[in-house]
């Protein structure tokens, strides 16, 4: 298994170690996840994937939840902001 992989977050090339979930790589990229109600940047909450705040389309398909699901290579992940 590789050290690090590298994915794209938004359009953006991020490399993160083998492991990190989709939701961390959100937070080393410093993408927010959502706008809260009023424009503010929101992340994850709970990290166990309770909260579905830190859904995102991952490879075409939407809602996933990022803090469930581990980077692969070549993935891509949109937060539609």
């Amino acid at each position: 298994m590789p050290e690090t992989l590298a994915l794209k977050i938004n359009g953006q090339l991020v490399e993160v170690p083998s492991g990190t979930s989709v939701a961390a790589a959100l937070l080393i990229a410093s993408q927010p996840f959502r706008l809260s109600v009023i424009g503010e940047p929101r992340a994850a909450l709970c990290g166990m994937g309770i909260c579905f705040e830190c859904r995102a389309v991952v490879n075409g398909r939407a809602h996933r939840r990022t803090c469930q699901l581990f980077c692969e290579a070549g993935m891509t992940v949109e937060t539609n902001l």
